[in-house]
């Protein structure tokens, strides 16, 4: 299910009842030839790239994108040679305004998962161009967990909560132990409410600095 020192600390999971109930359902929409995004080999990239031990910030999203090639396993990142969707070229645009980081031409992430980024969605799989179609299914249930773990086992991590629905996962999260940024989702409906000018990454740097913790680089 998982790698690394992920994989111990999530050890009594794939035998709880939901969990193989959401393998069975992935398995048989698998069998049924149904295009699952991202591919079989990716759904837990999240927790390859990022170790329990180096996660300091937590990004969640909501599902994985539905369009052919865009999806990687990690929330907001698509692959170099796929068009930076509307919501990360805002997310680009806020580092530029925050930190003054150049704005990339690709939209892969992966260097902030190497750096102790956790990009994680909420739902890690999604039938091609049909969002939300793996809801409901149990991967909340699971990825609800990680953020209670988290919460529970680390010290003086950055939550960063963007728009209504990541929001909700507000009350797993110790806020007397964590930093919980909240602001409107960086959606192009929304971006304009409050997101722009949220300065969340040098808030969370900010937090870190204070508490012997890694800056993040967020330049990519």
């Amino acid at each position: 299910m998982s790698v690394g020192d992920w994989k111990e600390i999530l050890s009594g999971i794939p035998e709880q009842e939901y969990f193989v109930k959401l393998l069975n359902f992935l398995n048989k929409e698998c069998a049924k030839n149904k295009v699952i995004f991202p591919p079989k080999g990716q759904w837990f990239k999240a927790f390859e790239l990022t170790s329990f031990n180096d996660t300091q910030v937590v990004i969640l999203g909501q599902d994985p994108y539905h369009g052919k090639g865009q999806a990687q396993g990690l929330s907001f990142s698509v692959k170099e040679n796929i068009p930076i969707p509307p919501s990360l070229r805002n997310i680009f645009k806020e580092l530029q305004s925050d930190l003054g980081c150049t704005i990339p031409n690709n939209g892969n992430l992966t260097a902030w998962a190497e750096n102790g980024v956790l990009l994680l969605n909420s739902v890690l799989t999604v039938e091609i161009n049909s969002p939300g179609s793996h809801a409901n299914r149990g991967w909340e249930t699971f990825t609800d967990s990680v953020i209670e773990i988290l919460s529970k086992n680390k010290n003086n991590l950055v939550f960063m909560l963007w728009g209504t629905y990541a929001q909700k996962k507000r009350n797993l999260i110790d806020s007397e132990k964590h930093l919980i940024l909240t602001s409107p989702h960086p959606s192009p409906f929304s971006a304009h409410t409050g997101f722009f000018g949220c300065k969340h990454f040098s808030q969370a740097n900010k937090y870190l600095q204070s508490h012997g913790h890694q800056l993040i680089n967020w330049e990519l």
